[in-house]
């Protein structure tokens, strides 16, 4: 009968096997995630750069492929044709009756095929007659779309001609200190004129004309002059971040200090200006001031800050709620210190607030009332409010 062998392990073979059974293991786990993480980054860089190419309009090379210079001749050739020369005519009567005729210039981007153009605001204001060039001597009449004063943005329509240039909306939320920006317009009536620079600061405060904050501003040394208002304030592939709006200068001349309204705001206003030729803002139905203000009058005040309500619209969402005016013997009303708990300390917090929401939502308010504070809550509706008065003379629209 024929023996078989028989091999047995020792502890210390079973203790290496084991070891290199668990090495082979590890390196096999590490090549997996290690090709897994390659495949993922591959397709991620991927899809950003179809993204950026996709967002990058056409004859606009890629910047890390071509020279600064390079880079800017291309974005003007291809972006300048789409930038609109508006130009304004409004008529009043003087003292005698005669008709007066004034004349006004500014800028504006196309925006889609439909012949839509974003400007300005204070670019229209008061105009009663519109019309827009692109550099030839073709002029095409234009209306008014709509407006909104508190962003200080309205839109424009011509009929469009067949191949009109869309100048592409880019993201003002990424911005950084530093990077590089052009401006096209159409200074002093020079048309189609590009400077560039670079992003000077980011989240300056700046008014409209009606004394709204416009929060976020974008500050840039790409020199800003009269007629560049209205105009596109360009990021180094050719995409709108800003619209140029307004320079902070005591001559009323470019010192590298102008400011543009980042595109982020302008994407969530153009619908509603399209659609509604407005913007449906909520707001508060009440007349109020500000408790500030009050103190620096002489006026006695419970707490230091906030807003006290004057009035009251007459069946107004905040009468309603049951919000409390100043009454007719001079006893004091509701002083709102807070909203959805976020101090309010002036009109423009509350502004920056109501900004966010939407007609129909509700807000809480809290109010100081006979030596306490209790919460009141406030459908909002689109009835104006009161505006403050605070005014910034040395930082000016250009036109």
């Amino acid at each position: 009968m024929a023996s078989k062998t028989v091999y047995q392990m020792s502890a210390r073979q079973i203790i290496l096997l084991a070891f290199a059974a668990a090495m082979i293991a590890v390196g096999a786990t590490a090549l997996f995630y290690s090709l897994t993480n390659f495949l993922r980054d591959r397709d991620a860089s991927m899809l950003t750069s179809a993204e950026e190419a996709s967002a990058t309009p056409a004859g606009v090379s890629d910047p890390n492929t071509v020279t600064d210079e390079q880079n800017s001749i291309e974005v003007y050739k291809t972006i300048s044709p789409g930038v609109a020369f508006i130009n304004t005519t409004s008529y009043r009567q003087d003292f005698w009756g005669e008709t007066q005729e004034g004349k006004g210039n500014g800028s504006g981007s196309v925006i889609d095929p439909n012949g839509h153009i974003l400007t300005n605001y204070h670019v229209i204001e008061g105009a009663q007659k519109l019309s827009v060039s692109f550099g030839g001597d073709k002029v095409y009449p234009a209306t008014l779309v709509g407006s909104d004063p508190d962003t200080d943005l309205a839109v424009i329509k011509i009929d469009p001609p067949a191949g009109l240039p869309v100048i592409p909306l880019g993201n003002s939320d990424g911005l950084v200190v530093g990077q590089k920006v052009l401006a096209i317009g159409n200074p002093f009536g020079l048309d189609r004129t590009l400077t560039t620079g670079v992003i000077s600061g980011l989240q300056r405060p700046i008014r409209a004309r009606n004394n709204r904050p416009i929060d976020a501003a974008i500050q840039t040394d790409a020199s800003i002059n009269p007629g560049n208002s209205g105009g596109p304030l360009l990021d180094k592939f050719g995409r709108m971040v800003g619209i140029n709006s307004q320079i902070l200068s005591p001559a009323g001349g470019s010192v590298g200090v102008g400011f543009a309204i980042p595109v982020n705001t302008a994407k969530r206003v153009i619908p509603q200006l399209i659609q509604f030729g407005e913007v449906r803002r909520p707001k508060l139905s009440a007349s109020l001031l500000n408790v500030k203000d009050l103190l620096e009058r002489g006026y006695r005040m419970p707490v230091q800050q906030g807003l006290l309500v004057y009035s009251l619209v007459p069946g107004g969402a905040e009468e309603r709620a049951g919000l409390r005016p100043v009454s007719a013997n001079g006893s004091i009303g509701d002083i709102i210190v807070s909203a959805d708990g976020q101090a309010i300390n002036d009109q423009d917090d509350l502004f920056r607030l109501l900004d966010k929401k939407q007609i129909g939502e509700s807000v809480d308010l809290q109010v100081y009332r006979d030596g306490r504070t209790s919460t009141i809550p406030v459908r909002l509706t689109a009835t104006p409010t009161a505006r403050g008065t605070t005014t910034a003379p040395t930082r000016r629209p250009v036109q």
